[in-house]
Parts: structure tokens; C-alpha cells; sequence
């Protein structure tokens, strides 16, 4: 069974405390446990048979919603399990912008609450029944960030994709403790992280010897992957859920 690694995580045992699997008019299973005092929900799709992995899906700044929902769903057709995680709680207002920046700022600002709360996610999902024997993490804008940092953190997993996230490295991180390859999917016109941006990245994952690959989406903006956001691109959108499954293939 794999397990998650984390520096510290005996911590994570005060934090949080996970529970069985809670099923929403007897179908699609959620995940609910706690970290602190906030409670938190993922949402699971099964795949229909033996599963070949398990995806966890981490979400944008505006928090679960069904976006992450149907990528999951897109996944578990593809007969892995997938899990979309909560990083802000059932409780979290999540209604403006500025909401938005009031939950991803919290945990850019406290990273060890940002790491423990991506620990208690992945451990609640494992514990519920999903694949445990190849784990990828991927995510979308904030949670491509999200990705990055846990793969910073020295989690264990087979696999973290970022699509169009954050790349920035906060000072005093690295990638020395990283455990599996790292997939960059990313716009040439991406106003939040550019082309500057993924080059360090890539340098830095280069000098830590951690296997990496990127592919580049000429002109695709921020938000590439979203129907319906000025930045969706159709074509990216493709080629880049493309490129994860031959990620996720060649992960076996």
C-alpha cells in the first residue's frame, strides 16, 4: 500500500481525523474527515471495475466544485479511481473573488496548514477503499500549485501533474525530497506564471534529478482547461487531458 510521507506528520494525528466513506443518495461515495476544527468533504468516482490507479484531483481558488467533479468523472471512464479533495472546508464561504484570495492567501501564508491539509485528504481517500498502488496528484490553477507543493513536500506518490498552476518556488523550498516525475502542462501566454517561470522550474527539478517533462500550449492562456473562462482553449485543453493519459500509462 503507498503510503504518504510527510516531514512532520506524526503532527497530522492531532490535526485531522478521517471517517468512513459517506454515500450521497446511495451513489457516488465522499470522503469527509477533519483537520483542526474545519471539517472537509472530497468527492469519489469509482471506476466500474479494477481500478489501474488512483487520481486526486486538487482544485482551483475557487474551491470543490463541479468542474473538479466531472474531470473526476472523466477519470473513473478511464478506470481509475479518481478523488477531487477539499482544501477549504465545507464551512468555507465561497462566493467573490475576494473569498477566493481569502482561502488560497491563508494557506500560501501557512504552509505547514496548506501541507497538512493535502496530507489529510490523500490519507482519507486511501483509507476509503480507492487503488493504493499508483497514486498521482494533479490540479488546476491554485491546485496545480497545490501539486507542486506537495510534491515539494516529499509526499509519496507515482505521479504530479500541474495543468496551467502556479510555479513559482516560495523561498527555502526545493525539490530534493520530490518522490515521483513531474508533468508541467502549461500556456505560452499564461499571464500568472510564464515562460520565465517554468524555465526556473524546470532548472530546479533538473538539479534535484527528479524525472520531468513540459509541454508548452502555443498561445493558450491562463485557464486554458475551463469551458466556459475567456482563457479556454479547446485544442490545449485536449492535447494537454491527452498528455496526462499517456502520463498515466506510462506510470502502468
Amino acid at each position: 500500500m503507498k503510503k504518504i510521507l510527510l516531514s512532520g506528520l506524526f503532527a497530522l494525528a492531532m490535526l485531522g481525523q478521517l471517517s468512513a466513506p459517506s454515500f450521497a443518495g446511495g451513489h457516488t461515495p465522499g470522503v469527509d474527515y477533519v483537520v483542526g476544527d474545519k471539517k472537509f468533504s472530497a468527492h469519489m468516482e469509482k471506476a466500474a471495475s479494477a481500478a489501474k490507479g488512483t487520481v486526486f484531483i486538487i482544485h482551483d481558488w475557487d474551491g470543490l466544485n463541479d468542474y473538479e467533479k466531472s474531470r473526476a468523472k472523466m477519470l473513473s471512464d478511464l478506470g481509475y479511481d479518481a478523488i477531487a479533495i477539499d482544501l477549504f472546508g465545507v464551512a468555507a464561504k465561497l462566493e467573490s473573488r475576494d473569498d477566493y484570495r481569502r482561502e488560497t492567501g491563508a494557506l500560501y501564508k501557512d504552509r505547514a496548514a496548506f501541507r497538512a491539509r493535502i496530507t489529510a485528504a490523500l490519507e482519507a481517500g486511501m483509507a476509503s477503499g480507492a487503488n493504493t498502488e499508483n497514486i498521482v496528484i494533479i490540479g488546476y490553477c491554485f491546485g496545480g500549485a497545490a501539486v507542486l507543493e506537495a510534491a515539494r513536500a516529499g509526499i509519496q506518490a507515482d505521479g504530479f501533474v500541474s495543468f496551467h498552476g502556479g510555479l513559482g518556488t516560495p523561498d527555502g523550498q526545493d525539490y530534493k525530497n520530490t518522490t515521483a516525475p513531474v508533468l508541467l502542462l502549461h500556456g505560452s501566454a499564461d499571464p500568472v506564471s510564464g515562460m520565465q517561470d517554468l524555465a526556473a522550474l524546470l532548472n530546479q527539478l533538473k538539479e534535484a534529478n527528479i524525472p520531468h517533462d513540459a509541454e508548452v500550449f502555443g498561445g493558450a492562456r491562463h485557464s486554458f482547461t475551463v469551458p466556459g473562462s475567456r482563457d479556454y482553449d479547446e485544442q490545449a485543453d485536449k492535447k494537454s487531458w491527452d498528455a496526462l493519459q499517456r502520463f498515466l500509462a506510462r506510470l502502468g
